[in-house]
């Protein structure tokens, strides 16, 4: 039997132990994020979301990761900084964690069996195999900035591709629907 979500170890980007169990009630959008890729511009309009649902009860919990194409190589340290002075971050970030592979942390490995299939699917992964990059197969994370939402119950209720943004109505309608859940 595997904890739930809500038990599994964390620690906060400034070493802090916690659990996603500190968010008990809250909707989550759990993103890994780094801060050397062509995606990390979608900062900004996490940070936008963060402000705008923030009240509604939302929390985005970034998990700096460096397993795609060693775009996340800096310390925690280094990876605050540059998310306060580029992108004003505000939403919790937590200290830097494998997403993928066999040192996977156990977070990420229960969020992908929770839910094996993103929402938005398909275009990232011809876009990467363009750039002649081996996407990482599913039900892996593709690549940085993914995305999991989980209700206010505990259980992931959506997954979105990493080029999937803040700002797509799709997120949008699923962020809504938990926050009214």
């Amino acid at each position: 039997m595997t904890a739930p979500l809500t038990d599994i170890p964390l620690t906060t980007i400034d070493g802090d132990a916690t659990t996603l169990g500190a968010y008990a009630g809250k909707v989550l959008l759990v993103v890994n994020v780094a801060s050397k890729c062509g995606l990390t511009p979608q900062y900004a309009g996490l940070e936008a979301l963060y402000r705008e649902k923030h009240a509604a009860g939302l929390e985005i919990l970034g998990f700096p990761a460096n397993d795609f194409a060693g775009q996340e190589p800096g310390s925690d340290d280094e990876i605050q900084q540059f998310c306060s002075l580029t992108y004003d971050v505000s939403f919790p970030l937590f200290s830097k964690i494998a997403v993928t592979g066999e040192a996977i942390h156990p977070l990420y490995a229960a969020l992908t069996a929770a839910r094996t299939e993103a929402t938005g699917e398909g275009p990232m992964r011809e876009n990467l195999r363009g750039y002649g990059m081996s996407p990482n197969p599913a039900p892996g994370v593709l690549w940085n900035f993914e995305k999991f939402l989980i209700g206010r119950d505990g259980r992931v209720v959506d997954r979105f591709a990493p080029d999937v943004t803040a700002d797509d109505p799709r997120l949008r309608a699923a962020v809504e629907a938990a926050l009214a859940a």
